[in-house]
C-alpha cells in the first residue's frame, strides 16, 4: 500500500484516510451474497448508518467503523492501525475485534458476554455492524446459509443488541425496525 494522505490529527483527514486504508487491506475480499460484493461496501454502511441515519459525527467512530474490520479480517495490527491512526481509534477498533484463534462459539459467546463493557464510541460500531448485518442478510442472504442459520444470526445479533441498550436510541431503533423485519420475512 502506498503511503496515507492526510493528517491524522485532522478531524475529517483521518475518516478518509481510514477509508483509503480500509479499502486498500479488504481489495480482495467479497462478502458472502449472491453478488460477492466487495468487502468494503460493509465499512462504508456502517459509516453511511453512523452519520447519516443515525447523527454521529465523531470522526473517531467513523474512522474506527471504517477500520472495523482490518485487524480481524486481514493482516493488519493494532500496532499498525496506532501507527497511521493514533491510539484512541486503535483501542476502539481493538474493543470491536474479535480473537480468531479461538473457536467461532466462544467468540459469539463472548461478543454477548462482553458488549456492555465496550467504551461509548465501540458500543456505537457494534450496533451499527449488527444492524448493517441484518439489513445485508434481509436483502441478499449469504450463499448456502438456510433459514435457520439465518434466524439464528438474528437472535444472536439481538443478544448482543440487548447488551447495548441505552446506547444510542435512534441506532437501537434502527436495528430493531431490522429485525422484525428479518424475523417477518423469515417466517414466511
Amino acid at each position: 500500500m502506498g503511503s496515507l494522505v492526510g493528517d491524522p490529527s485532522e478531524p475529517w483527514s483521518v475518516v478518509v484516510m481510514a477509508l483509503q486504508f480500509a479499502a486498500d487491506r479488504h481489495r480482495h475480499q467479497r462478502r458472502k451474497d449472491a453478488a460477492a460484493s466487495p468487502y468494503i461496501n460493509h465499512p462504508i454502511a456502517l459509516v453511511h448508518l453512523l452519520y447519516q441515519e443515525a447523527g454521529v459525527s465523531d470522526p473517531v467512530v467513523l474512522a474506527s467503523a471504517l477500520l472495523h474490520d482490518t485487524v480481524e479480517d486481514t493482516d493488519t495490527s493494532l500496532a499498525e492501525l496506532e501507527t497511521h491512526f493514533g491510539a484512541e481509534i486503535a483501542k476502539v477498533v481493538a474493543q470491536v475485534t474479535d480473537d480468531k484463534s479461538l473457536p467461532k462459539a466462544v467468540r459469539k459467546q463472548q461478543q454477548v458476554a462482553h458488549a456492555s463493557s465496550l467504551c461509548d464510541r465501540a458500543k456505537l460500531i457494534k450496533l451499527a455492524d449488527k444492524t448493517a448485518n441484518l439489513r445485508d442478510l434481509v436483502a441478499s442472504p449469504p450463499v448456502g446459509w438456510s433459514v435457520a442459520r439465518c434466524q439464528d444470526y438474528c437472535h444472536w445479533a439481538k443478544q448482543v443488541v440487548d447488551q447495548l441498550r441505552g446506547t444510542h436510541p435512534t441506532l437501537e431503533a434502527h436495528f430493531d425496525q431490522v429485525y422484525e423485519a428479518a424475523i417477518a420475512q423469515m417466517a414466511d
